[in-house]
């Protein structure tokens, strides 16, 4: 989840009704949301005998990501420019500033069970992403697929599917995307000093060139600036880690031991600062949430568990790399104890390992992390609105709020959508780890012939016909 949270001033007319949904998201997130997070992760962990920790090994040493048998149609979006798409989503404004709020309240221990979650989580991003590729369907100029076409498709509950998707296109097609747009604007006004209003119609023109082109324009923006700014930001971090390099040892020693030394456990905060790591991990790699297998349908591959398997990485390069750079750029700085939090704590943080530099990178970051967001969120939506109508016109009418709600971005601040936002995450998280319990048993049976077809020497290739029970709704494997 790439929002930076905030917490609202409400207007007087609202403040009761939006207090409510406030406090209904937030016990939502902290009892049932993560209590289905975690479990699942564990028990999909050991059920998969931790697909996750044998990712090198269950990948072919041939090209597994293009090969594309001759049955299949051409290619028209690949392996990776799917994963590219799903990585722009979940690499966003929060890998800047959540981390840096966890840390801050939770202290550096928050960054170890941040791994944990990263870990034990793409071990469902691998569930969610395959079934994906098992459900998608043919669309005028490529697949579609995601959480709302597994439920109607696998679960035979359309009605189920609808109310996803419309959460899916509520809080990332149109409430997210405010927030990201808004905070490209705070950036940008503040350090070059340009004028909000102008930014937010750049901002609407340039998403406009970008979706306007389809999905294969959208794949091949985030297959070009997703590795670019994951780069730049991971070459900054080392660059930081290398001038810093006699602090590494005792800032890991910090990390393990605030996560579970005496001192948290004595002043009570043991639960925060696992609480807060938690969180971080989930919120940010998205996993579970139901978002980046959307972007996982569109891929044209043999086999849907070698789009699980990729996708799983992207939970390791959300985390692992991206969420861990910036922890570690504001650990050793040693401003974690200060009064800043979220960005300005990352900047400050910057400002002490950059100087006036860092606040101008920083920017940078912003700009590339929030916009690729949106990008790849327009999509999620555009995905959603076509598994409930098939009409042309809803496309194009979603285009047009895009563009409407990119622009207010720039004029207003949604502290209040915030908390609706939160909402519709929690019920999209709900929705969809239902539906992946309830079809995981076609994953383990993909994976088991995926893992059958490496022991014989072959590129795994899927034929719809060793599944006869659900073979007439595979309509987008042919045979």
């Amino acid at each position: 989840m790439q929002i930076c949270k905030k917490r609202p001033t409400f207007a007087p007319m609202t403040h009761t009704l939006l207090q409510y949904i406030d406090q209904l998201q937030d016990l939502m997130w902290t009892y049932v949301v993560i209590t289905m997070l975690i479990g699942c992760a564990i028990y999909f962990t050991v059920r998969t005998h931790g697909v996750q920790f044998r990712l090198i090994s269950l990948i072919p040493r041939k090209n597994s990501h293009a090969s594309t048998p001759a049955a299949f149609p051409a290619a028209k979006i690949s392996s990776f420019q799917a994963f590219a798409v799903s990585l722009s989503s979940r690499v966003g404004t929060g890998n800047l500033a959540g981390v840096a709020s966890a840390i801050y309240i939770g202290g550096p221990g928050s960054v170890f069970w941040m791994w944990i979650m990263a870990i034990l989580g793409s071990s469902t991003a691998f569930m969610e992403s395959t079934l994906a590729q098992l459900y998608k369907r043919r669309g005028p100029d490529s697949y579609y697929g995601g959480p709302a076409y597994y439920m109607q498709y696998g679960m035979n509950r359309r009605w189920m599917g609808i109310i996803f998707a419309l959460f899916m296109i509520y809080g990332f097609g149109l409430a997210n995307q405010m927030v990201q747009c808004s905070t490209i604007c705070d950036a940008l006004s503040h350090t070059i000093g340009l004028r909000r209003a102008h930014i937010a119609w750049g901002l609407m023109l340039a998403t406009l060139a970008i979706v306007l082109g389809g999905i294969q324009r959208i794949a091949r923006f985030s297959a070009v600036i997703v590795p670019f700014m994951a780069v730049g930001y991971l070459a900054l971090a080392i660059y930081i880690i290398a001038i810093n390099y006699q602090q590494i040892p005792s800032m890991l020693s910090l990390i393990i031991h605030d996560a579970f030394g005496a001192k948290p456990v004595a002043g009570g905060l043991f639960g925060t600062v696992i609480m807060q790591g938690v969180k971080r991990g989930l919120f940010s790699n998205e996993a579970g949430e139901g978002s980046a297998p959307n972007a996982a349908a569109t891929a044209t591959i043999s086999h849907p568990v070698k789009q699980g398997l990729l996708q799983s990485v992207g939970v390791y390069v959300d985390t692992l790399l991206i969420c861990t750079c910036t922890a570690f750029i504001v650990i050793l700085s040693g401003l974690y104890t200060g009064d800043d939090d979220g960005i300005v704590l990352t900047a400050k943080a910057m400002d002490h390992h950059l100087g006036s530099f860092g606040a101008i990178y920083l920017t940078a970051c912003i700009f590339l992390f929030a916009y690729s967001t949106v990008v790849a969120n327009y999509f999620y939506g555009e995905s959603n609105i076509r598994f409930i109508t098939r009409r042309q016109w809803a496309i194009h009418l979603f285009q047009a709020l895009t563009a409407v709600v990119v622009l207010l971005g720039g004029y207003v601040t949604l502290g209040q959508a915030f908390c609706l936002v939160d909402l519709a995450m929690a019920f999209m998280v709900i929705l969809n780890l239902i539906a992946v319990l309830a079809l995981s048993r076609h994953v383990f049976r993909l994976l088991d012939d995926y893992r059958n077809q490496i022991r014989q020497g072959r590129d795994p290739s899927f034929d719809k016909t060793t599944m006869p029970d659900i073979q007439d709704r595979l309509s987008g494997w042919r045979l």
